[in-house]
């Protein structure tokens, strides 16, 4: 991949920059550098929490500089307090194992590995610590970094501060992460460590050990932690995080994610979260703020992160599915979309429960709406909207009161989907 950027620079005008060392900058316009990001292996995919780091990684690449991922699988073992407020369950190292293998097939969609000078890398951190034991570790790294030091992290005065206390083994961490940065510098000639602020105490302490123990020279990048307007968590909804997995959050709900994003956060979003350049994206903006409900900006953020993470055939499988909560969809596309993908849009819509017996060899549509489900309280109510043409099945505006239907229009041969009104939706499942 072509030198074709200043690194920092791009962060910079993305508004991902947080913290840089002296000099960094200067060092990166030297040539080509290795750099690395850590990643925790605490469950076998990563989410959307994860990519700023992930495009931080992508951007280094681009700039002509080689990425390293290092998976810890040895420091995921003891678990990083930074920031946390209690300590972490451990994982066996076969759960880290497996961990890891998932996050490697991740990064291969966003990373170029292979041949080449910048290549990206892969490393694991417990290939260098397993055989290092606690005596051996405390001899050679304990000495160089004081208790004094340690102590001085905000990450860590938070946790002494707090109810729950810091165990050592969680203290004990940043001496592994500094050892990790050092061993990297050592054995790969890797000169910078990246990472969210949060980070900027550990990554310190690895270029703290780099000069105590070899007089050597290392550098340090943080990026902003990402924040939303509302005052909630980025990257939490109320069924929790949204993973890059999509048997974890199916990319319908992912590309929902995104679409349903703030005018406010949008705007940061777009910046951190694709590859757009910076003319395009200002470009993008003026666009945006002449007419805001359009949400041209949701539109296109949702369209290049799901491509990416998914496919542009799973995007485009999510915009059909949107339609038929949001849009024009038809009976047609309702049949085509997979079941899964179906219930997973209509997930939280009222539901009820019919036998099959009961609709054959058809149904009267105000005995369904009203006797088998209750979508409207009374008889009187149904036939008032169907007459004025606000009720619908399966899409399929429903003409008449007496109108039946019959098991042959059910969708997947399982699901009526009534429509009430604009807005409100039913499920009707066949059992």
């Amino acid at each position: 991949m072509a030198r074709n950027k200043n690194f920092v620079e791009e962060l910079r005008w993305r508004g991902m920059l947080h913290d840089i060392m002296p000099g960094t900058e200067d060092k990166l316009q030297q040539g080509v550098v290795s750099g690395y990001i850590g990643f925790d292996p605490t469950a076998d995919s990563l989410h959307v929490g994860h990519l700023t780091q992930v495009m931080t990684l992508i951007h280094f690449q681009r700039a002509g500089h080689k990425p390293i991922a290092l998976v810890g699988g040895a420091t995921g073992m003891v678990g990083d307090p930074s920031f946390k407020a209690a300590e972490r369950k451990l994982l066996t190292e076969e759960a880290l194992r497996h961990n890891i293998e998932g996050i490697r097939r991740q990064l291969e969609k966003f990373l170029e590995f292979g041949k080449g000078a910048n290549a990206a890398e892969m490393v694991n951190n417990y290939d260098w610590l397993k055989n290092y034991s606690f005596l051996e570790f405390i001899r050679d790294i304990g000495k160089h970094i004081t208790v004094n030091y340690m102590m001085a992290k905000d990450s860590v005065k938070k946790r002494l501060e707090g109810d729950s206390g810091l165990s050592f083994t969680e203290f004990s961490y940043q001496l592994l992460q500094g050892y990790d940065f050092f061993h990297l510098w050592k054995h790969r000639n890797c000169l910078v460590q990246m990472g969210g602020s949060d980070q900027w105490g550990n990554i310190v302490t690895g270029t703290e050990l780099i000069r105590r123990m070899e007089g050597g020279e290392a550098f340090a990048i943080t990026t902003r932690l990402i924040t939303k307007a509302d005052g909630t968590k980025f990257g939490k909804t109320e069924g929790g995080n949204v993973w890059l997995d999509p048997s974890l959050t199916s990319p319908y709900k992912f590309y929902q994610f995104w679409l349903n994003a703030s005018d406010e956060d949008v705007k940061k979003y777009v910046r951190i979260f694709t590859l757009a350049g910076q003319d395009e994206i200002v470009s993008l903006e003026a666009e945006h703020d002449k007419a805001p409900h359009l949400r041209l900006l949701q539109k296109f953020l949702a369209k290049d992160i799901t491509s990416r993470v998914h496919s542009p055939e799973d995007y485009e499988t999510s915009v059909k599915a949107s339609e038929i909560l949001f849009g024009n969809a038809t009976s047609q596309a309702l049949n085509e979309l997979p079941e899964s993908l179906l219930l997973s849009v209509l997930e939280g819509v009222p539901r009820f429960e019919v036998s099959r017996t009961e609709l054959d060899p058809g149904i009267g549509i105000v005995e369904l709406l009203t006797e088998k489900a209750a979508v409207f309280p009374s008889k009187s109510e149904a036939r008032k909207m169907i007459q004025g043409g606000g009720v619908s099945i399966n899409k399929n505006k429903i003409t008449s009161a007496d109108q039946q239907i019959s098991p042959g229009s059910l969708i997947n041969g399982r699901y009526f989907l009534a429509q009430r009104g604009k807005k409100n939706y039913y499920l009707i499942v066949v059992k």
